[in-house]
């Protein structure tokens, strides 16, 4: 079987996405596609032989789709993630799911009306291969208990256009996501602490900034968001435990060494670092929908990171830690 897979918002993420759904992975092609911008769409329709849908509503209509995925800007995710939910059929949302929890929280009040999971959210770090094997080794519990855990999202630069709060809500949400499943347990307070800015910034931005957050059981998360660092895309995480430590290599292929040195390449962006998990996150997301099951993060993935980051923005702007409130998880996201 074929997915059938229709496309909202083929911008730079959409048009990687359909780049690897047809060339490297299996059993899915774009069949249809939308967007704000009709002359972009019909271009990309017409490139890849799928049809431009005038709205997202059509394409989520059609009987020619199976399957949705999501890729537009933030705010607009609600209103589409709800008519798939409605039109019964699997959509992959890439995040955030919502900009806030309360609208989260609407799309699982949906899902579980339906009675079936439908909503995967892109979290693409849970299928790093890195981040997976150091998840399989502090589950071992070889390591000991899991104290703290130091991160960095370091971006070379950010267009003018990245609000200030989108350090948390855009790119701490990563963090977010992959703490929360790397620890296995909730969020409960975030802080926020704000080092000298660097002068290579826009004036609205706090840059570089730290995210602190504890988790149920008192694990401390420090996150550095640095969203200019000039150099380029460097994701660090080294977690602390009772009898040692792991953290992620460096994600090079090859060293040189010569006369200036022993060095290797430095990622440029978000699809260089992390191509093969975007890679396994959509081969298992297609592979799961053409055998009617759910794979991947959920809306509750979505809501709680929304939760954590509602807490992360005020921090930012209030002194002081502030408490992440969430609803008691649902029994049907168990």
């Amino acid at each position: 079987m074929t997915v059938r897979i229709g496309m909202i918002g083929p911008g730079g993420m959409g048009q990687a996405h359909i780049d690897r759904i047809h060339s490297v992975i299996a059993g899915g092609r774009v069949v249809a596609v939308s967007d704000v911008d009709e002359v972009r769409a019909k271009e990309v329709a017409g490139r890849i032989g799928a049809t431009a849908h005038p709205d997202s509503a059509s394409l989520i209509g059609s009987d020619d789709v199976d399957a949705v995925m999501i890729c537009s800007y933030g705010p607009a995710h609600e209103v589409d993630v709800l008519a798939a939910i409605a039109a019964g059929k699997p959509v992959f949302c890439e995040k955030p799911l919502t900009p806030t929890a309360e609208a989260a929280l609407r799309i699982m009040e949906a899902e579980q009306a339906g009675g079936r999971r439908l909503v995967t959210v892109g979290f693409m770090r849970r299928f790093d291969r890195s981040y997976r094997q150091m998840k399989a080794l502090l589950d071992s519990g070889e390591l000991g208990e899991t104290l703290m855990v130091h991160c960095a999202h370091r971006n070379p630069t950010v267009p003018d256009h990245y609000t200030w709060d989108m350090a948390i809500n855009d790119t701490a949400i990563h963090e977010v996501d992959t703490m929360r499943w790397l620890l296995g347990e909730e969020f409960v307070s975030a802080r926020v602490d704000k080092p000298k800015k660097t002068s290579l910034r826009f004036e609205h931005l706090q840059d570089p900034l730290v995210l602190i957050l504890e988790t149920e059981s008192g694990v401390r998360v420090d996150d550095e968001i640095f969203v200019n660092c000039q150099f380029g895309y460097d994701i660090r995480c080294e977690a602390v435990a009772e009898k040692g430590t792991v953290s992620l290599a460096d994600q090079n292929a090859i060293e040189v060494r010569d006369g200036s040195g022993h060095r290797n390449s430095i990622a440029r962006d978000h699809n260089d670092r992390f191509w093969g998990a975007f890679v396994t996150e959509v081969q298992e997301w297609i592979s799961a929908v053409s055998r009617g099951e759910h794979t991947g993060s959920t809306s509750w993935d979505g809501y709680a990171a929304a939760c954590v980051c509602d807490a992360g923005v005020k921090a930012l702007t209030d002194d002081g830690v502030v408490k992440v409130e969430m609803i008691a998880k649902p029994a049907f996201y168990a």
